[in-house]
């Protein structure tokens, strides 16, 4: 395990493999740590550095007092990446992770040479939405909440009590501390990056999975169009995480992406 303090928080974050290689980065979703993409990395191989870490108020890191910014978000990993030295990577962000990579790539263009945005867009949700969620889980927490999710998050196929995986992801979810949890939401909440994005000029592959009931392939695909040369790739049998459905074809689809992007 690895901790910084940086942009006033600690962050738990792990780097690995060659520090000769490219820089891929990873970004998590709302209630969940690192371990998400832990098979994708697998599948991957050799071929990166990688780094991933549990943003603000998830997994290990720490969870400072809600409410949340987007910016925070975008500051923490900034300058984890700073401390770290990366001054060139890839990001590939999930969800609000795809949001804090947009955020980031807006902010520095020059140290950022592809993305990929997976089950994500430039803006999620509403704000009654995220009002709701928030009154919701500071008054009762997250398990009241965690059917509904899971719902969003996993196929039917998958969303089974004999799975031990799903119940495994389920108690993730429900573990995130309620700062995390609520501060996070307040960031989404807060957040529209529909001029920024627009205005980004690296290369980009949006995805998604087809049983997405957080953000729709519809919404991920008007998020791909606002970018000039974005590329959108549905992923069958998969819901808000194909990073943990369908491994092998988020890895298949990030790992051609970047060879024809020349990174890596």
């Amino acid at each position: 395990m690895a901790f910084a303090r940086v942009n006033g928080v600690v962050l738990h974050h792990e780097d690995r493999g060659d520090a000769a290689r490219p820089v891929l980065v990873f970004a998590n979703s709302l209630g969940t740590d690192f371990r998400i993409w832990d098979a994708v990395v697998a599948l991957l191989g050799e071929r990166f550095r990688y780094i991933r870490y549990d943003k603000r108020g998830h997994g290990l890191s720490e969870a400072t007092p809600a409410p949340y910014a987007m910016a925070d978000h975008v500051g923490d990993l900034e300058s984890l990446l700073d401390h770290l030295g990366v001054t060139s990577c890839a990001l590939v962000g999930l969800s609000v992770g795809g949001l804090i990579a947009q955020g980031l790539a807006a902010k520095r263009p020059e140290h950022v040479k592809a993305m990929v945005l997976m089950d994500t867009a430039h803006r999620i949700g509403t704000t009654e939405m995220w009002n709701q969620r928030i009154d919701g889980v500071t008054k009762d927490g997250i398990a009241p909440l965690a059917d509904a999710i899971m719902q969003r998050w996993f196929t039917p196929a998958y969303r089974s009590p004999d799975n031990p995986d799903f119940v495994g992801y389920t108690a993730m979810l429900t573990r995130t501390p309620i700062d995390g949890y609520a501060g996070t939401c307040a960031a989404l909440r807060d957040t529209d990056y529909t001029a920024q994005t627009s205005g980004l000029t690296l290369p980009v592959l949006a995805i998604v999975g087809d049983q997405d009931g957080s953000t729709p392939p519809d919404l991920v695909r008007s998020t791909a169009d606002l970018i000039r040369g974005a590329q959108f790739r549905i992923i069958p049998d998969a819901g808000h995480l194909p990073c943990i459905e369908q491994p092998q074809a988020v890895a298949n689809l990030i790992g051609n992406f970047l060879r024809d992007a020349r990174f890596g």
